[in-house]
């Protein structure tokens, strides 16, 4: 997976696919890198993103109440598919664009942007959902991103830009044999826990680092600005 700020090792699925959420917009130049040679499906006001960087997605949906009506009639002018749904359901309207995505396209890996900022349990949410999704699910902007290792997986990750803050998150109660490489403060075997995470504000000290996982899911967040 490669991303203006890194290049994630190893290499994912072969077909890509950029999510295009509601929250905090993506620097405009920073998103119209990350749309090249990928699909773009936008979720509810993230085509407002894509309408604004002059992008046309390929896809569409949502419950459509925050997405100006202005933005929808630009998405309906350039006969992009779109789905609605109810504003009442069992599910965000992000965990439904992954559902079908996943129906439209088969086996993919993704980048959701637009999913920082706003709401905290919106965030919650997505990161969550990403966490327990089979699929490679990157929440990224370019001040953050997001990658998750499971259990007996290993990570590498070549950075351009030298992140501020790298941290690990368990997603699950506890995540064992946690080992890494090229951190300031390493860790070797280690066992970290979701009701204490004190693995924080960590730094990347050379251009490419590691993190490995024995037992459960870890996030990695990169801080790449305040």
């Amino acid at each position: 997976m490669i991303l203006p700020q890194c290049e994630i090792f190893p290499a994912v699925a072969a077909q890509e696919i950029v999510f295009v959420a509601g929250g905090r917009a993506p620097n405009f130049d920073w998103f119209r890198k990350i749309s090249v040679g990928r699909k773009i499906f936008c979720i509810d006001r993230g085509i407002e993103v894509c309408r604004a960087c002059g992008v046309v997605p390929d896809f569409l949906l949502g419950d459509f109440d925050s997405a100006t009506a202005d933005s929808i009639d630009w998405a309906r002018e350039k006969k992009i598919p779109d789905e609605k749904f109810p504003t009442d359901k069992d599910f965000t309207d992000t965990q439904l664009a992954l559902r079908r995505a996943a129906e439209i396209f088969g086996e993919h890996a993704a980048i959701l942007t637009g999913g920082f900022g706003g709401r905290f349990d919106h965030l919650f949410s997505v990161l969550f959902t990403c966490a327990a999704d089979g699929r490679k699910i990157f929440p990224a902007d370019e001040r953050e991103i997001v990658l998750f290792v499971r259990s007996g997986e290993s990570v590498s990750v070549k950075f351009r830009q030298i992140p501020k803050a790298v941290s690990l998150l368990p997603m699950t109660g506890v995540c064992r044999g946690v080992s890494t490489k090229n951190l300031h403060w390493e860790l070797s075997g280690a066992t970290l826990t979701q009701n204490f995470p004190n693995a924080v504000s960590n730094r990347a000290d050379a251009e490419k680092i590691s993190v490995s996982v024995e037992f459960g899911t870890l996030a990695i967040y990169f801080c790449f600005s305040e």
